[in-house]
């Protein structure tokens, strides 16, 4: 049987593309349970009729069915910082017309005592 050589960067790459892949990996999953878990919060229908929570899955869904065959760590890195982002902004915003509804209606409860 023959000797297997082993180069010694080839054990480090190896090992590094597995670790970026299983990163990446963890990341994909933790943003769409992020993304999941922020469209709960969208109890309303659109014109059709249909909850804005399945249509928000719905979509989520078929941009990371999308984007699952893509192998360029940068272009990954970029879409998961951008998606990222925007979970946020919309966590953000949806927080603030929150809050602005509760105090219009501490308000308006306030002013008919």
């Amino acid at each position: 049987m023959a000797p297997t050589i082993i180069v010694p960067g080839s054990v480090r790459t190896a090992a590094a593309r597995h670790f970026k892949n299983a990163t990446t990996r963890k990341e994909s999953l933790s943003l769409y349970r992020e993304i999941l878990r922020t469209t709960k919060v969208f109890h309303w229908c659109d014109e059709t009729g249909q909850p804005w929570s399945q249509r928000l899955r719905a979509e989520a869904r078929k941009e990371f069915e999308a984007s699952r065959e893509e192998t360029d760590p940068l272009i990954l890195a970029r879409m998961l910082v951008t998606g990222r982002d925007c979970v946020q902004q919309i966590q953000i915003k949806f927080n603030e017309a929150d809050r602005a509804a509760w105090a219009r209606i501490e308000r308006d409860t306030n002013r008919r005592r």
